[in-house]
C-alpha cells in the first residue's frame, strides 16, 4: 500500500468514525497535495477543510454533519522578538526551523504568516502550550510566544486587484497572464502538479475557470478569479482577479 492509499484509508476511517459515533473528528494539518487527494475521493463527502483563517494553504479536515470553523482544534501563536530593534530579519524558514527543532512533527503545524518581523503560527491546539513554553530563540533572536485571542480575520491575506487580458478563461492562459509565464512554462508547472484550483491539483491546462475560483501556483503565489469585465475589440477578455500579497 503506497502513501496515497494509506492516506485515503485514513480519511475513510475518520469519515466512518464521525458517521457511526455522531461527533466531529479531525485530521492533522494537510498539505495542498493531501487536500487535493481528499477532494478527489468521491466516496467521502461529509467534511470541510479549514486552516485557521480564510485562504490558508495548510488545512485540517473536519469530518461530521455540522462542522463549523470554531470547532477546529487550531490555535494561533504570536512569536515576537523581545527586542525588535536588534532582531535578525526572520523568514518563514527561520520560524519553521526553530519550531521543528523542538521535536514537533510537521503535520501538527499549519501556515506561518509574518508581519513586521513577527510570526503568527497556526498549529494544533494540543501542542500550542508546548511551543509557547519551549520556543525562546530563533537564530540569534530571543522571542516570546503567546496564544492569540484576537479574531482570525486579522490574519487574512490582502488581495490586490488586477485586470488581465486573455483569449479565454482557460487555466493555462490565466496563470500565464497573472504570473507572466510563457505557455511552455505554464505547461511544465501543470505537469509537475504545482497548480491547484480550489485546493485540488489540476493538470489540465484547458480547464475553464469561473467566478470565485481560487488558483494556487506553488512557488509563485495565489489569486482569485472575480469576473470577466468586457471584451476587447479583438474579442479578448478583460478579467479582474485578486492576487494575494
Amino acid at each position: 500500500m503506497n502513501s496515497d492509499e494509506i492516506l485515503k484509508s485514513r480519511f475513510s476511517d475518520l469519515s466512518r468514525r464521525a458517521f457511526e459515533r455522531g461527533y466531529n473528528v479531525f485530521s492533522d494539518f494537510l498539505s495542498m497535495e493531501e487536500v487535493s487527494l481528499l477532494k478527489s475521493d468521491k466516496d467521502i463527502f461529509n467534511y470541510r477543510i479549514f486552516g485557521g483563517y480564510d485562504g490558508a494553504e495548510r488545512c485540517v479536515a473536519g469530518f461530521g454533519e455540522e462542522v463549523s470553523d470554531s470547532d477546529f482544534p487550531i490555535k494561533c501563536i504570536e512569536i515576537m522578538p523581545l527586542q525588535q530593534k536588534f532582531a535578525d530579519k526572520l523568514t518563514h524558514r527561520d520560524f519553521l526551523g526553530a519550531v521543528m527543532n523542538l521535536g514537533i512533527k510537521r503535520e501538527t503545524l499549519g501556515d506561518i504568516i509574518i508581519k513586521d518581523n513577527v510570526g503568527y503560527l497556526f498549529c494544533l491546539s494540543s501542542i500550542a502550550d508546548y511551543i509557547c513554553d519551549n520556543l525562546c530563540r530563533i537564530k540569534h533572536t530571543s522571542v516570546s510566544c503567546k496564544i492569540c485571542d484576537s479574531g482570525i480575520e486579522n490574519f487574512n491575506k490582502e488581495l490586490q486587484d488586477k485586470d488581465i487580458i486573455v483569449a479565454s478563461l482557460r487555466l493555462d492562459a490565466v496563470i500565464c497572464a497573472v504570473f507572466h509565464l510563457s505557455r511552455s512554462g505554464a505547461k511544465a508547472l501543470l505537469l509537475q502538479d504545482k497548480v491547484f484550483v480550489n485546493h485540488k491539483i489540476t493538470e489540465n491546462g484547458s480547464h475553464m475557470l469561473k467566478d470565485g475560483d481560487t488558483v494556487s501556483l506553488r512557488g509563485y503565489g495565489k489569486f482569485e478569479v472575480y469576473e470577466a469585465l468586457r471584451s476587447t475589440k479583438k474579442n479578448r477578455l478583460v478579467v479582474k482577479v485578486g492576487v494575494y500579497v
